[in-house]
């Protein structure tokens, strides 16, 4: 029997961000955005012994954040560094226990070759393809208006696998750069707290004054940022890395400026369980944006609905038997008939269009499997 493993919304939103340095002037970044210049006695009395000291500060424990840790742990010529990971999920201070019986993760990635040589380089790939993760051979896209559709398969191009593999990001993957860290001799602390404010100094750390009194307060006071904590405690970093989302705090607290729009698109995230696996990427495009049913392993697949903020919003209200009628039917015949010839079958209409036909080209059309 099928299940609805859980939903969430996205929303659609766009930016633009301009480079700018995090080392370019003497600011104090409060947790507002009113940047105020730091005086040289105020600059004095940020040294304390009492603040710890680190390499670098990656503020964010996501996949991202965790990434980069897990391949400075790797790499000699960094693995000696101190590092600091600032999250407030108290799940990075030790390691998630994870089960097969478990429901997945909602939210899944596709992993490109680069982010797996990446992951190979920093030896976390062997364990995280150990974990429940799909590829797909074949893929199906059609629309509402039953016009025609099309069908690809791995072996139109005589390959194995048409996609790469697909991964629940928290369980999986963070859990898994997580081990990696914590196994390895990496010098690192991990802070599960929040970002309040930042100062960041003018100088880097290749510019120390040379008549400094003490090596303790050239090392303190050439540090290029001092980031404070949600208890109250604050560190010293000479590099931070904002690796926290999409709302960064460090972005804002730096003062990076942005320009953004909203899509006015809101994005439906479940999971649901086949009684057989499911090795197909299906889409369909429905007139408020397209569905996406996509397999993620051990007969899971993992459903992309993109429509209407005002839709969402019903959809969030409505019971879940109610929620599955509506994706069952925006995946069959919601909206529209199922089409009945595939795009190559409209060729005489465009005969100057020369192309050579696949065999999965002239497949019939299928309807997704049922959700229930």
């Amino acid at each position: 029997m099928n299940r609805l493993v859980k939903k969430s919304v996205s929303n659609f939103f766009a930016l633009k961000i301009p480079s700018k340095s995090l080392c370019t002037g003497v600011v104090k970044v409060p947790g507002s955005n009113v940047a105020e210049i730091l005086n040289e006695n105020e600059k004095e009395n940020t040294t304390s012994n009492s603040i710890k000291q680190y390499d670098i500060a990656i503020v964010g424990g996501g996949m991202v954040g965790m990434a980069l840790a897990s391949f400075l742990a790797s790499v000699p010529m960094t693995k000696q560094l101190s590092v600091a990971i600032i999250d407030s999920n108290p799940a990075l201070s030790g390691s998630m226990s994870i089960k097969k019986e478990d429901p997945p993760d909602p939210r899944v990635s596709t992993v490109t070759p680069a982010t797996i040589s990446f992951m190979k380089d920093a030896g976390a790939w062997k364990y995280v393809e150990q974990n429940r993760h799909a590829y797909f051979d074949k893929m199906q896209v059609w629309d509402y208006t039953g016009l025609g559709y099309a069908r690809y398969n791995a072996r139109d191009v005589n390959k194995d696998l048409l996609g790469e593999p697909l991964f629940e990001n928290s369980y999986h993957i963070n859990n898994t750069l997580n081990l990696i860290i914590q196994d390895s001799d990496f010098k690192r602390t991990i802070y599960p707290l929040r970002l309040n404010s930042m100062t960041l100094n003018r100088s880097s750390m290749s510019l120390v004054e040379e008549n400094m009194s003490s090596r303790e307060s050239s090392s303190a006071q050439g540090q290029c940022a001092r980031l404070q904590l949600s208890d109250g405690n604050s560190i010293y970093a000479k590099l931070v890395v904002g690796a926290d989302g999409g709302k960064s705090r460090v972005r804002e607290l730096a003062g990076f400026k942005t320009t953004g729009w909203n899509y006015s698109q809101n994005a439906i995230i479940c999971t649901v369980e086949h009684p057989s696996e499911n090795r197909c990427a299906w889409q369909r495009f429905l007139p408020t944006g397209p569905i996406a049913l996509l397999p993620i392993g051990d007969k899971f697949s993992n459903i992309v609905w993109t429509m209407s903020p005002t839709e969402s919003n019903q959809r969030k209200s409505i019971t879940e038997e109610e929620f599955l009628k509506d994706v069952n039917s925006a995946l069959d015949y919601g909206c529209g008939p199922h089409p009945t010839s595939s795009l190559s079958g409209t060729r005489d209409v465009f005969s100057w269009f020369q192309m050579d036909t696949t065999v999965s080209a002239n497949e019939s059309f299928e309807v997704p499997p049922k959700i229930t």
